[in-house]
């Protein structure tokens, strides 16, 4: 899952080398906390956060295979 998402940002991006992608778990919830240059903040959030919405609904519907449930967060 993390190798997942971390292909997807790092193709959306300008700065592939500073996307970093932790893992952890909460309550029965895993989170995936994005990290990206402030510069690229734009590219991975997109217009009224599409791009991040896309993102997030991989990530669930690739988690839902595997039984469980999953965010994604996005930080600059």
């Amino acid at each position: 899952m993390k190798e997942l998402i971390e292909l997807l940002v790092r193709s959306l991006v300008k700065n592939p080398d500073q996307v970093c992608v932790a893992e952890r778990e909460e309550n029965d919830t895993w989170i995936y906390e994005v990290t990206v240059a402030q510069e690229d903040m734009g590219k991975v959030i997109g217009k009224q956060g599409r791009i991040a919405k896309a993102i997030r609904t991989v990530a669930k519907a690739a988690a839902t295979r595997e039984n469980r449930r999953v965010m994604v967060e996005i930080v600059g």
